[in-house]
């Protein structure tokens, strides 16, 4: 009676609301991604649908042809291939949909409250979330239960409204819901991803009165404590954790939990408690992944444990073969950051000849090393690496200011140039830039070449400060140098 209530109250709330948009198009491009099914090369059911790639394309044309070539349709392959396009969504919700709606157009196959569940959250990735309430408040009698309510309480988290999300909850536990901890973790989520940590405590105690929490419960307690630097807590969680595995700690959320209290010692700047949880994590796994590595070598070095952290890194590449340039990344910045450019170029040097590739990050890193000391040849050659390293770079301008602002200093013309050349080649030119190259050519005593006629191909309009730096320079002797990167 009181879900009923609830799913009116929603319909009462949707008349306000306006009529959503039709869902986006697949694209023509598109390609499914192939899966294992049952029987090797064997045709099934799952498999025409799983090939419909263009939107053109009827998955009810292909169920139909299906059943008139007298094979039967079971409701657990179509749902097998909806959870498998799920996904990617937004690609196939023209196959996705339709297979919905036809599972619950028949009459012969009986839906469950898992079933309409799954439908529920497609609906809203897909129609948003006026649909969304539309449909679960048209769910046939009986399928609103926890399933469906659980379906629908995620979709006002992932979309941040609280009040709804609030008064669902409610309902839920009027009407006997919450008996799981998913609905907990989903309120969780919803508070620390919006800083509001003074509501979680409340969750988890009345979670603990009706339920009893899982791992994604801990974990999530154990990013507040970590947030709140609570030492004390996150050892209490870690503990409730282990008891209620049994003492087994070695699955894969399990695991987790011990890199955010290693995280959590680190904020303290407890170094017994990092290599304590360091070497609990070494007695209970039998072999370290990359993100544990990550987070102690990470630990290590804000530690100002630099030694350590190097011998980890060599274990790491020992034990290792990803070659994942996220943890190399670690050290080349710890050395750096010391101003030791020497070791720096060592490492990157080892990093190179142990097959690890550089990316965007690594040069980037060099760049801002080699600016500290003002080495204007390596700062543009990293820069370009840097640049040219990824398919379309996300303009950092502060690390352009800081490049430009040492050019401008020394009146390095060539420099300036060979800037503007990598910045343009980027399509990344403003008036602000043209001015920098316009400050340092004045700097120098030169007269740069054709510049309004380069901004003007370039669609950069000329501002107060560009038309000044302009007339400055023009009293000046002309400079071979810009006609040099013009011919280019």
């Amino acid at each position: 009676m009181l879900l009923r209530q609830f799913r009116r109250s929603i319909a009462a709330a949707r008349s306000f609301s306006a009529v959503v948009s039709a869902p986006n198009k697949v694209s023509k491009t598109g390609a499914v991604t192939k899966t294992n099914t049952s029987g090797g090369g064997r045709d099934t059911l799952g498999k025409r649908l799983l090939s419909l790639v263009f939107p053109k394309r009827s998955a009810v044309i292909a169920i139909s042809k299906w059943k008139e070539e007298g094979n039967s349709v079971r409701k657990y392959e179509l749902n097998r291939v909806v959870r498998e396009l799920l996904p990617c969504v937004y690609s196939f919700d023209f196959i996705v949909n339709q297979i919905c709606e036809w599972m619950r157009e028949q009459k012969d196959i009986k839906l469950l409250a898992g079933d309409y569940a799954v439908h529920l959250d497609l609906i809203a990735k897909v129609r948003g979330i006026d649909s969304a309430e539309k449909f679960f408040e048209d769910l046939p009698e009986g399928m609103s239960d926890h399933f469906t309510c659980t379906a629908l309480l995620h979709t006002y988290v992932k979309n941040n409204l609280y009040d709804k999300a609030e008064a669902l909850m409610e309902r839920m536990s009027e009407c006997g819901l919450l008996n799981n901890p998913l609905p907990y973790n989903h309120m969780m989520s919803l508070y620390i991803s919006n800083g509001q940590l003074e509501k979680v405590p409340g969750i988890i105690q009345e979670l603990k009165r009706n339920t009893t929490p899982d791992v994604v419960t801990h974990n999530l307690w154990l990013t507040v404590c970590a947030s709140q630097n609570d030492v004390e807590s996150a050892e209490k969680t870690l503990l409730e954790l282990k008891k209620a595995k049994d003492g087994e700690m070695a699955t894969r959320k399990n695991r987790v939990a011990y890199s955010s209290l290693l995280t959590l010692h680190t904020n303290l700047g407890d170094k017994e408690g990092v290599q304590r949880t360091w070497k609990k994590m070494k007695s209970l796994f039998r072999k370290m992944n990359d993100a544990e590595y990550n987070c102690m070598i990470s630990s290590l070095l804000k530690l100002e444990e630099l030694k350590e952290a190097e011998d980890l890194y060599t274990e790491w590449r020992s034990v290792s073969g990803t070659g994942d340039v996220r943890i190399s990344n670690l050290l080349l910045a710890s050395y750096i950051n010391r101003n030791q450019m020497g070791m720096a170029e060592t490492f990157h040097d080892r990093m190179v000849k142990e097959g690890i590739s550089p990316c965007y990050t690594t040069w980037e890193l060099l760049t801002w090393g080699y600016l500290k000391g003002k080495h204007m040849g390596k700062v543009l050659d990293y820069f370009e690496k840097a640049v040219t390293s990824v398919k379309k770079w996300d303009h950092d301008e502060k690390l352009v200011r800081e490049v430009f602002k040492m050019i401008e200093e020394e009146g390095n013309v060539e420099g300036a140039e060979h800037l503007l050349e990598i910045l343009r080649n980027s399509h990344y030119v403003s008036s602000g830039i043209y001015n920098s190259l316009l400050r340092t050519y004045a700097k120098a005593g030169k007269m740069p070449l054709l510049v309004e006629e380069r901004m003007e191909k370039d669609n950069v309009q000329l501002d107060e400060e560009t038309r000044k730096l302009i007339k400055i320079t023009s009293k000046m002797c002309v400079s071979e140098v810009s006609n040099t990167f013009l011919k280019q």
